[in-house]
């Protein structure tokens, strides 16, 4: 297949698309990257050479949250080709709706959870006929590197991530709101039950709401309330990293933190709290799990999904210590190949990681087993071969 990728200002996506290009390449696939940031015209990527490449067919098209298919342009040129555009979801629906809607014609989406694929085939199956749920992916380490030896390792729990105070994401969805103190209450009602049932998908908690407050929206309606939540989807993800960090900060554990705001976090002046980084490119943050006996995991509301953060601690032969989702408990077990705390009792947070560092046999013995299962389940290689498999189905309706 002749195929394009992107490389846009989301850095990670770039390495997606790095990973994408090796697998289809070793398979025999011809690979353009197309770099939206207009590089030089003598650049292998830039614009001038897409048009070259793209003179002949191109039979498909993978970008990461729409970027390279939802603007009019790409849709046009798709379509044109009649090639099919595999959109990679790394975002809950919700914040994508409009290009739910309206897409190329040829139109495969996969998405991470598969919660998220219900939400797509309950309110968008006339405009979405293909939507898969597809897991992350974790990177193979290099076959020339050696592994750190757990004991010597420089770093007892880190956490790659973000961070910011959950309130300035609750101000941007008061600001959303655009002066209605009725939909400025109900996204706080939202956000509060969310805090209250860490369960909850936020679709469920805004069903809950609206029952609650005796609102009766049709389709259309709840959809557009759905729309503005992700500033709520931010503010919760903040709020129990908030809470997490703190278990552990509180406790005395040497916690190190690599990414953005960091410096906000109401333990960021504990003498055991490193903030190392704001950020690093999403390779090098690879070398850095590989330095950490455990890595810690607090899930992007995915709840019934997966992150790629897991598989790259198992791949880099480090624990991952993070909360559950259905897929996790239905494909991992605790204590075996993993390690799970509850969001809801993170008084117990604490003593698991105790001794996950100082029972090295058995943390080394989880992160064996979950070495071996991820890297024989769960790469790019068998991503590509996901993709390609839905693909070739799509090709094989004609």
């Amino acid at each position: 297949m002749r195929t394009v990728l992107f490389y846009s200002d989301v850095e990670s996506f770039n390495f997606f698309a790095d990973q994408l290009e090796k697998e289809f390449q070793r398979r025999g696939h011809e690979i353009f990257i197309w770099d939206l940031r207009n590089p030089p015209a003598e650049n292998p990527h830039s614009t001038k050479h897409f048009q070259r490449f793209a003179s002949r067919k191109v039979d498909l098209v993978i970008c990461f949250d729409g970027i390279g298919s939802r603007e009019d342009n790409f849709i046009q040129m798709w379509n044109i080709q009649q090639a099919v555009v595999a959109n990679i979801l790394m975002d809950p629906p919700f914040r994508f709706h409009p290009d739910l809607l309206r897409h190329p014609d040829r139109y495969l989406l996969f998405c991470c959870d598969r919660e998220h694929v219900e939400y797509v085939k309950k309110y968008f199956s006339a405009s979405v006929p293909f939507a898969l749920f597809m897991p992350h992916a974790g990177v193979l380490p290099e076959e020339s590197g050696s592994m750190i030896p757990f004991a010597e390792r420089k770093y007892d729990i880190l956490f790659t991530a973000t961070y910011y105070r959950p309130a300035a994401h609750l101000k941007e969805a008061e600001q959303l709101c655009a002066g209605s103190a009725s939909m400025s209450t109900l996204l706080q009602m939202i956000y509060d039950k969310l805090t209250q049932n860490s369960d909850l998908t936020m679709e469920q908690a805004v069903l809950h709401i609206l029952k609650q407050k005796r609102i009766s929206l049709k389709t259309e309606g709840l959809l557009s309330l759905l729309r503005c939540t992700p500033p709520i989807d931010w503010a919760i993800r903040m709020y129990h990293r908030e809470r997490v960090v703190t278990a552990l900060a509180k406790t005395g554990f040497e916690l190190y933190l690599l990414g953005r705001g960091w410096e906000n976090h109401p333990c960021a002046g504990c003498p055991n709290v490193h903030h190392i980084a704001d950020r690093i490119p999403y390779h090098d943050t690879l070398s850095y799990m590989a330095d950490a006996r455990i890595n810690l995991n607090v899930m992007p509301w995915f709840k019934a999904g997966t992150h790629d953060r897991i598989f790259n601690t198992l791949l880099q032969h480090s624990v991952p210590l993070t909360d559950p989702s259905l897929w996790l408990t239905q494909n991992f077990t605790d204590g075996e190949d993993i390690a799970f705390y509850d969001l809801d009792h993170l008084e117990q947070l604490p003593a698991i990681a105790a001794r996950l560092l100082t029972d090295t046999e058995r943390s080394e013995a989880i992160i064996q087993k979950g070495y071996e299962k991820t890297s024989s389940n769960l790469t790019w290689s068998h991503c590509t071969d996901w993709i390609l498999e839905a693909v070739n189905a799509v090709y094989a309706l004609d």
